[in-house]
């Protein structure tokens, strides 16, 4: 998994977005970064760890290739409305959904 800064981690996405577009899937997953590099030590061990402020770590994949970035708490604004804009712009090739009428699904039960 490659670390990269924010602009970078944005570009990167969109090469990925690109290259998945015909077919093939990428997936984002986002959860909260507190700093740590190892685990959590045991009750028997305890180690005070103090978190300098809250960030979050993005990840994005396509099977192949792993990239991530962390975001910290100064630039959330920023870094949301730049990844807000890249998810508009790919987001136009999602497949549609069959919807069925439930008026079919009645006639085809009696």
């Amino acid at each position: 998994m490659v670390l990269l800064e924010n602009d970078a981690f944005l570009t990167e996405l969109t090469r990925l977005f690109q290259k998945c577009r015909t077919t093939g899937s990428v997936v984002i997953t986002l959860k909260k970064y507190d700093g740590r590099t190892k685990p959590v030590p045991r009750k028997g061990h305890p180690e005070t760890f103090e978190a300098a402020d809250n960030k979050c770590l993005f990840r994005a994949s396509d099977g192949k290739s792993k990239i991530s970035t962390v975001v910290s708490t100064k630039e959330v604004i920023k870094f949301q409305m730049a990844y807000s804009n890249l998810l508009r712009a790919h987001m136009d090739g999602l497949k549609k959904k069959d919807k069925k009428s439930k008026s079919k699904k009645t006639k085809a039960t009696q």
